[in-house]
């Protein structure tokens, strides 16, 4: 089980990273920016998605071995619902509309979480690396 769960959280982990800082910019330096934001748009469901159930998953597995590693993927997993069915609609109004002004401020913070849910599971996997879980 533990091993399941450092594979997981390092799944969560490098997803997101790839994600945030790979696919997303990539997107938008290969493509014209309509569909660049169109594409984008389309696929972050799916990206939070992927964080819910990755996130929930590496909890259940690492609970009866590092209770607080499980608690901060718990954590990521539960913020990312609201992050999806709220935020990220919010967002997409703000775009549609023209509210330049609310789409940067909404958009950051959407960018703070995805950047304290990677913080968080470099955390964990770092107490895997030190030992911290056993």
């Amino acid at each position: 089980m533990l091993i399941l769960a450092l594979l997981t959280t390092a799944l969560l982990f490098g997803g997101m990273v790839l994600y945030a800082f790979g696919f997303a910019a990539f997107l938008f330096t290969a493509l014209p920016p309509d569909t660049a934001g169109a594409t984008i748009r389309r696929a972050f469901p799916h990206f939070y998605l992927f964080v819910m159930i990755c996130a929930a998953v590496a909890a259940a597995l690492l609970w009866h071995s590092d209770r607080w590693g499980a608690g901060a993927l718990a954590l990521i997993a539960i913020t990312t619902v609201p992050t999806r069915e709220l935020l990220m609609p919010a967002i997409n109004r703000a775009t549609d509309t023209g509210a330049t002004s609310r789409f940067k401020w909404l958009h950051g913070l959407s960018v703070l979480i995805t950047l304290a849910h990677i913080g968080l599971a470099g955390l964990v996997l770092a107490r895997f690396a030190q030992g911290g879980v056993a």
